[in-house]
């Protein structure tokens, strides 16, 4: 563990009162306003919890008097130039971008052995916990028509999805078993637990912990952009990249420049029929709109404090979504209400009470009772039912509305957001092959999945679906057999509590069985759809529509023939599922024919909030969350069966395609590099706005004919035994090959065309942009990319910053960067640029024939200082353009002149060992 430095800073080291004639001690706030400190009493909740960490760990050396004083100075509308080294409680990880790092761990482990160093010194020195839910499929749901026998007996979709879930990611699992076994604060929960976020809510998180005989605040980050969702706790985290995760396991503060806090007002209260998920996706509209990127977002108000843990939660999930680095919610007795109702001691309750109080931060903030940079105001009152997409979380629509815009995005030009379906077509019918199917058309709903952390750890939601299904099955209605349903609960305590209310076998009977406990189809483990259907879809270019109860809605991401994707409550995916469309306005249509041949409408089977008022007692059982979590091996014998690998340095094995150690410590030397200016470059590609990282992370599915498919078929791997790129996040040579391989990313070098192909210059010979990379390395030509606004959006994987790293990219230019991945790039030694205002790619007219330097850093390189861009077109004439350097803080040009986080800390591992 980081030992905590015995100071006290300002006399500020003092004792509360933990309750039952006990005395805890703790790091006061409230004195640093009277020793004339700052008058921190008024700064943002958000803010003060971080100043807690901040002068807890003062030292005079990492962190300084200076530090502690600058943060308690904040004031809502400065110029943003001070980096915060903020050190965190502990790092949660998923296991999708926990492997990776893990491999890392192991990398550098390995490097030290061949030093002839004591590898121990890499050891976590903050507790770290990975939950394994991103790995499971919906290979199998409640509708298959004959799913086969286990056992000689008839299997449940959930034991079969586990089953393959297991036998595809057996290598990876014994691995994360060896990282148990070699570092002693590395904690894994299995699969079929739960989400990660919402195992987090429900048993990880403590709200405050004692280390060291001093008390303070539960903080973290995570390696997923809804490390968030903790928010609504009161627990200050963030996501951030597995590289920057990694730095901070290993004692390394988290720097992140001083944000500007956004104060919500929340007021009044939510109509009838309204649910959190209408509530949430009303705020990422708003605040989108609002430029909340890179900002803390702070809910405050009367409305905001009527707001049970569970919707505080949902909307604190949705931060990376309205673009927000956290979107935070204070302290109070809701707070202690959810904790005591989830299973957590009293006596920690009260420490948790005792300790905000204390420090003078119980209670959510009236308005007006901060200082914040701004101030937001969203009436409750005003939200109505909505639904978001189809390919953007942050494009709400109108239930009532939604007929009309698909019709209108239906024959739109893509650039226009739209499909580009001819009028004439939009309204056609094709035959599916296997007559069980029917026909199938654009704007079908071939894919409704309740599933992902934002409303699986809703209860509220949770149970309005079941009595949806409830009294949908009651008016007899049924779903369309080209709808493949299924329901995926973060945890097994939405199971229980479904079950004590009796709604799980109406779920069960609309096909909403339970398929698996994870991320599944949020993150585009949505499994096949039925041959015949697909075949139907692709052959005749249907638009055919998911709908899902998850936070990303990006292209491809929830399946690749998938074009058209919403989210929205759960109760309203099982209503689009009866629907069996998307091109319908159910505030006025019926859903269907019920058993006695009468309409059925939205109005006769929705619930009501009294309704889900009587079910919500059975969702909070403390008795139920301690006996589902106090033993993660019982009934789990799958994950019992895993062998523990022994040994502190990892044997790595080369034929493995899951596992393989990176290059990143290839040649490692003892001594750091340099800037230096980058001459005679090329493009490898130039994109347009909101290239996410889902377009360059490899992430769902290998093609056989990629550039990964073909490495794993020459490494003896089938196309039916490929998995996913997720799942093979431990092998660079996978990702590498995967990486800008999304087939619908547009490369603007190639124009009218989907998918990562690039043209080689100056031969102008066409081919992916893997192989294009290994050229240009076999030619020593250093590599740009180009593009526009909000490049980076999305998921927080490292691996969109490795890849690129790895395929020979020294600098990304852009409008905009997303926070997590502009930080992951410097974080990996690729230069983050960003154009100024008014100049883009467009009004420079690159086409990729051109080839580029980049000049000013061969002398003295200061955070965002301007850089050089030299143009130089293939008639030989020469342009030059301003840039703004992204390397934000000193530490990040710490960082790139050691070639990276990773060669940064080893380094000083070394150095120690």
């Amino acid at each position: 563990m980081v030992p905590l430095m015995s100071h006290s800073l300002f006399e500020t080291r003092r004792e509360f009162d933990l309750g039952n004639g006990k005395t805890g001690t703790y790091y006061s706030l409230p004195q640093l306003e009277a020793a004339g400190v700052a008058p921190v009493s008024t700064l943002p909740v958000s803010i003060r919890i971080v100043l807690e960490s901040v002068l807890r760990n003062y030292d005079g050396a990492r962190i300084t008097e200076n530090d502690v004083r600058t943060l308690a100075n904040w004031q809502p509308n400065a110029e943003r130039t001070e980096e915060i080294p903020f050190v965190v409680a502990r790092v949660l990880l998923q296991d999708f971008t926990g492997v990776p790092l893990l491999v890392d761990l192991a990398a550098m482990r390995s490097a030290i052995s061949r030093m002839g160093k004591n590898p121990n010194v890499v050891e976590p020195l903050v507790p770290v916990d990975l939950v394994i839910d991103h790995s499971v499929q919906i290979d199998y749901n409640g509708t298959e028509r004959n799913l086969p026998t286990l056992d000689g007996g008839p299997a449940d979709a959930l034991t079969l999805n586990m089953k393959m879930e297991f036998e595809r990611n057996r290598q990876r699992y014994e691995f994360l078993k060896w990282g148990m076994q070699a570092f002693e604060t590395f904690k894994v929960v299995p699969p079929g637990i739960g989400i990660c976020h919402q195992v987090n809510l429900e048993f990880l998180a403590r709200g405050v912990i004692e280390r060291d005989g001093v008390w303070l605040p539960d903080t973290l980050v995570g390696t997923d952009s809804h490390t968030t969702m903790i928010n609504g706790l009161g627990v200050v985290a963030w996501g951030v990249g597995g590289i920057e995760a990694e730095a901070g396991m290993l004692g390394q503060p988290v720097y992140f420049l001083t944000p500007d806090v956004v104060g919500v007002n929340l007021v009044g209260s939510l109509r009838e029929g309204v649910t959190a998920t209408d509530l949430v996706l009303t705020i990422t509209e708003m605040l989108r709109k609002a430029k909340v990127v890179g900002k803390f977002v702070e809910f405050h108000g009367e409305g905001a404090a009527s707001l049970g843990v569970t919707d505080r939660a949902t909307i604190a999930n949705m931060a990376p979504e309205y673009g927000a680095t956290m979107g935070f919610f204070g302290i109070d007795e809701k707070t202690c209400d959810y904790l005591l109702a989830t299973g957590r001691p009293a006596e920690l309750v009260d420490a948790f009470r005792n300790y905000y109080t204390a420090q003078g931060m119980f209670g959510i903030p009236a308005a007006g009772q901060c200082r914040y940079s701004t101030v937001l105001e969203l009436d409750l009152a005003t939200v109505g039912a909505s639904v978001a997409g189809p390919k953007r979380p942050q494009d709400r629509i109108q239930l009532d509305a939604l007929k009309a815009k698909f019709t209108d995005l239906l024959e739109q030009p893509v650039p226009a957001n739209g499909f580009n379906v001819p009028k004439e077509k939009a309204a056609e019918r094709y035959p599916v092959s296997d007559s069980y199917f029917g026909e199938i058309g654009n704007g079908d709903v071939v894919i409704a999945a309740i599933t992902s952390c934002t409303n699986t750890s809703n209860p509220s939601v949770m149970l309005a679906a079941g009595i949806v299904a409830k009294k949908a099955v009651e008016h007899g209605l049924k779903v369309r057999p080209t709808v493949k349903t299924s329901l995926a609960p973060g945890s097994r305590a939405v199971t229980a509590y479904l079950e004590k209310t009796g709604l799980t076998p109406y779920l069960s009977k609309i096909g909403f069985n339970i398929a698996g406990y994870g991320c599944t189809t949020c993150i585009g483990n949505s499994g096949p759809l039925d041959a015949a259907v697909e075949d139907a879809i692709v052959k005749n270019d249907v638009v055919a529509a998911s709908v899902l109860s998850g936070n990303r809605n990006f292209e491809a991401r929830v399946h690749q023939s998938v074009k058209a994707n919403f989210l929205m409550s759960p109760p309203l995916v099982v209503a689009f599922a009866l629907a069996g469309r998307v091109d319908i306005d159910l505030t006025n249509e019926p859903l269907g024919k019920g058993a006695n041949g009468e309409d059925v409408f939205l109005k006769d089977i929705w619930a009501t909030t009294e309704e889900i008022g009587e079910a919500m007692g059975a969702a909070f059982d403390a008795e139920t969350y301690r006996k589902l979590y106090s033993d993660f091996t019982a009934d789990n014998p799958m994950w019992n069966e895993i062998p523990s690998v022994a040994g502190n340095v990892y044997e790595w094995d080369t034929a493995s395609t899951y596992i393989q150690e990176p290059p990143f410590f290839t040649d490692f030397g003892l001594e750091a590099g340099t800037f230096s200016n980058i001459e005679s470059g090329r493009a490898l590609a130039i994109f347009g706005d909101s290239v996410t990282t889902d377009h360059i992370s490899p992430a769902g599915n290998i093609k056989a004919s990629s550039p990964a498919g073909l490495y794993l078929q020459a490494n003896g791997v089938t196309p039916a035994d490929f998995n996913s790129y997720g799942a093979r996040r431990g092998n660079h040579e996978v990702m590498m090959r995967g990486t800008f391989a999304n087939v619908r990313i547009k490369n603007l070098m190639v124009p009218g065309v989907e998918g990562g192909v690039t043209v080689h210059q100056p031969d102008g010979e066409r081919m992916p942009i893997y192989d294009a990379a290994m050229k240009y390395a076999g030619e020593k030509t250093p590599l740009f990319i180009f593009a526009g606004q909000e490049y980076g959006t999305g998921s927080s994987r490292d691996w969109a910053a490795k890849g690129t790293a790895l395929l020979g990219v020294k600098a990304v230019t852009a409008q905009s960067f997303e926070r997590i991945h502009r930080s992951n790039l410097a974080g990996m030694g690729v230069l983050p640029l960003q154009f100024k205002e008014g100049t883009t790619a467009q009004t420079l007219g690159l086409d990729g024939t051109e080839t580029f330097a980049l000049n000013g850093l061969s002398g003295e390189v200061t955070p965002r200082m301007d850089v050089e861009l030299v143009i130089t077109r293939a008639n030989g004439t020469t342009e030059t353009v301003p840039l703004t350097l992204r390397l934000d803080t000193p530490v990040e040009i710490e960082y790139y002149k050691h070639g990276g986080i990773l060669p940064f800390v080893l380094r000083q591992l070394v150095a120690k060992a």
